[in-house]
């Protein structure tokens, strides 16, 4: 009798399960999944599920599907659709896949990561085109300029440390401009700001954590056996906390004693009508400035790495934009934004780097907010939608030759596309700090070419070596691999003004 009652209730629960997507279109094409565990098994290494993507799109079209436990991924590997559905169909898929590595760490508010129902997503975005438009960047461009000498004088005398030298000059233009912070020399800010990126790449390792697949381990005590999961996300979450307080606690001390610099937390705390700013106000601005400081650090430092490595590996490139240089500025002086507009390959280098070294392979997630099709699928409603970026940075109909370095691409009556569209996001969680990275790269990329040529390292028998142009992921960020390589000056006189 029991067993008969078994019989009938899954008979009954199947003929449901079917009858509802009976006439329901398909899910786009992909990889045949596992019953229990999807095709998780197949997105190794974990660290790296974009070389996965490259070669799915190859097999199964610009747009193809995958699963893991607990979630629907769908992923665009075109920028047809990407275009569509991100960009046209935005009220859609502006959301983001609830993290719960970070839901435990207490990083939900994240402008980053915030959902776009969230009362706060608004506000941020209004904070955020405020005060980081290009108009807005402008009165920090004493601040890049300066930071930027810096940097020269630093890759003049220790050149070996251009990593950590680049790592200071990014961490104190970030700082200046959110809080109004001078950065000194082992300044413990910028040590706490890369503990942020640390944890920040701990909790999110793609694939590493069993809660994101199975969400009720979330309500296991922290104590718990097999809950160090748990213990990982409040560990790093306090740790994060710390570079949102501690700063801006600080530069609300100096607003108070009245000695502060202007600064985007200023310039939120004290409106220009005079209004007292509430709590909440406070909050927000508080969760904004780790907006910037997120998007606007980590990967400023790639881009100029990349930079770094791509005039060792094209020095006829690094010539060609040398000669642009000294044919505009001149080699007795150092460029500046106002040349900006007159160094045309300068600026096409600089798209060439965001394209060449993209600093991310999916960028952030997104999520379906409703159940939508596309080219006759249908894209169920909490699928997370994955942009594949290499692939559309490396599709020839776009950009013929794509694995060449080629400043020249984005030049001429006919330029290819301008990769700002792929690189800083899509919809209503475009990168709202492009401006600045975009800003600190030009102005590292022709101030460093005119203070040095960028050369190949030498090896133990005194001959030059060309480095391996590999990279690596840290957390979200794509990074070169540490490699060598010298700064050889270019005007020894020009040089010494900096320690004037």
């Amino acid at each position: 009798m029991a067993s008969g009652i078994i019989i009938l209730f899954v008979a009954a629960a199947t003929v449901f399960f079917y009858s509802r997507r009976r006439g329901r279109l398909p899910l786009p094409p992909g990889p045949p999944p596992n019953f229990w565990t999807g095709n998780a098994h197949q997105l190794l290494p974990k660290n790296e599920p974009w070389r996965v993507y490259v070669r799915w799109a190859e097999i199964y079209g610009p747009i193809f599907s995958f699963r893991v436990p607990n979630r629907q991924f769908i992923v665009l590997s075109s920028l047809e659709a990407v275009t569509e559905l991100l960009d046209a169909r935005a009220t859609t898929y502006s959301d983001r896949p609830k993290v719960w590595m970070l839901e435990l760490a207490k990083r939900h508010l994240h402008p980053f990561s915030i959902s776009y129902h969230h009362p706060y997503f608004k506000a941020y975005r209004t904070a955020f085109q405020n005060s980081l438009s290009a108009r807005a960047l402008r009165k920090y461009q004493s601040v890049q300029t300066e930071e930027c000498r810096v940097l020269l004088d630093a890759l003049h005398k220790n050149p070996d440390r251009f990593a950590d030298h680049i790592r200071r000059n990014t961490g104190a233009i970030v700082l200046n401009i959110i809080y109004g912070w001078k950065v000194t020399d082992n300044d413990p800010l910028v040590s706490m700001l890369q503990a942020t990126f640390d944890s920040s790449a701990k909790i999110n390792v793609p694939g590493h954590w069993w809660v994101e697949g199975m969400p009720f381990l979330r309500f296991l005590p922290s104590w718990f056996p097999g809950a160090g999961f748990k213990r990982t996300a409040i560990e790093h979450g306090k740790r994060m906390s710390r570079v949102d307080t501690v700063p801006f606690n600080w530069t609300k001390q100096q607003i108070q004693s009245g000695s502060y610099t202007h600064s985007f937390v200023s310039e939120q705390l004290l409106p220009e009508d005079g209004s007292k700013v509430n709590a909440q106000q406070e909050d927000i601005t508080m969760r904004c400035s780790q907006g910037i400081y997120i998007g606007g650090f980590d990967t400023t430092v790639s881009f100029t790495k990349s930079f770094i490595l791509a005039m060792v590996l094209y020095p006829e490139v690094q010539k060609l934009a040398q000669a642009e240089i000294d044919a505009v500025v001149g080699q007795d002086q150092f460029p500046t934004f106002e040349d900006r507009d007159k160094l045309p390959y300068i600026e096409a280098l600089a798209l060439e780097i965001i394209r060449w070294g993209f600093v991310s392979t999916q960028g952030a997630p997104h999520h379906a907010m409703r159940e939508d099709i596309y080219e006759g699928y249908r894209i169920p409603k909490g699928a997370v939608i994955i942009v594949n970026l290499v692939s559309i940075s490396r599709d020839k109909e776009i950009y013929p030759d794509p694995l060449v370095f080629r400043p020249e691409r984005f030049l001429g009556p006919s330029p290819q596309l301008n990769p700002r569209k792929l690189f800083f996001g899509f919809g209503r969680r475009r990168c709202p700090g492009s401006h600045l990275a975009e800003a600190s790269l030009y102005l590292n990329i022709s101030c460093i070419l005119a203070a040095f040529t960028i050369a190949k390292p030498l090896d133990e028998r005194g001959q030059e070596f060309t480095p391996p142009p590999e990279y690596e992921n840290i957390g979200p960020v794509r990074h070169p691999k540490p490699f060598k390589c010298r700064f050889i000056p270019r005007n020894t006189d020009l040089l010494a003004t900096l320690s004037q």
